[in-house]
């Protein structure tokens, strides 16, 4: 749960990056100051929301692949392929866009973030939040790959929930000092998250491996043996 939040400051970073221009013009008040807590408030808790709904699903599905057995394989498989996709070339990975299937999905979402920041309804900062959580976004992947590896519901909910929280006081003062993070700023920052994906491809693999090392690879029998503690 440690990791997961500091995972969450870490890709803030990205976030700053890929959903900066989301946050910069979210329409909050620019009078009161309390006002303005409140609606960005309104804002994570939506983001908070859909990435908690994601490692509910996806901590199902680690339930699954637990009672299957599968679940160090998986983790190691999940690792290759993390660093696989950032070393590989760009001509030789876009064949195998796993999201091209959901691009109509994703199409919807970003209509919908649209159709909010038009809104003046009391739920239109929420939703553009929650819809916010669910666009495309390399570092979110890999947090669900760690709300996976907890074979629980109630922890994969958890993960991402850490995960959301950690992303919250960068993505903040983003809103707050626009002048700071500037748009080459930003560019600059999203060059260096492959980095930060292969070395948690490393981390995975290595905790897949079993090694015996305490908190980063448990031994093999103590990778499922946890499993039983939460549905």
């Amino acid at each position: 749960m440690i990791s997961a939040i500091v995972f969450g400051l870490i890709s803030s970073l990205h976030c700053v990056g890929m959903c900066g221009p989301i946050a910069i013009m979210l329409p909050i008040s620019r009078d009161s100051q309390a006002q303005k807590v409140k609606q960005i408030l309104t804002y994570h808790l939506g983001r908070l929301s859909a990435y908690s709904l994601l490692g509910f699903v996806f901590g199902i599905f680690g339930r699954g692949l637990y009672l299957a057995g599968l679940q160090q394989q998986v983790t190691i498989i999940a690792g290759i392929l993390m660093i696989a996709f950032v070393l590989l070339p760009t001509n030789k990975t876009a064949k195998f866009n796993i999201l091209q299937p959901f691009y109509r999905l994703i199409n919807w979402v970003k209509k919908s973030i649209g159709v909010q920041f038009k809104s003046k309804s009391k739920g239109a900062l929420y939703l553009i939040g929650f819809f916010n959580g669910f666009l495309p976004c390399g570092m979110v992947y890999i947090a669900l790959f760690g709300a996976l590896a907890t074979q629980s519901l109630v922890l994969g909910m958890l993960y991402m929930l850490l995960f959301g929280l950690g992303t919250i006081p960068l993505m903040s003062l983003l809103i707050y000092f626009k002048n700071l993070f500037s748009e080459r700023f930003r560019k600059n920052i999203i060059k260096y998250y492959p980095i930060i994906i292969v070395l948690i491809g490393i981390l995975f693999i290595i905790r897949g491996l079993g090694l015996n090392i305490p908190y980063m690879s448990p031994d093999t029998l103590s990778l499922f043996v946890r499993g039983n503690s939460m549905c």
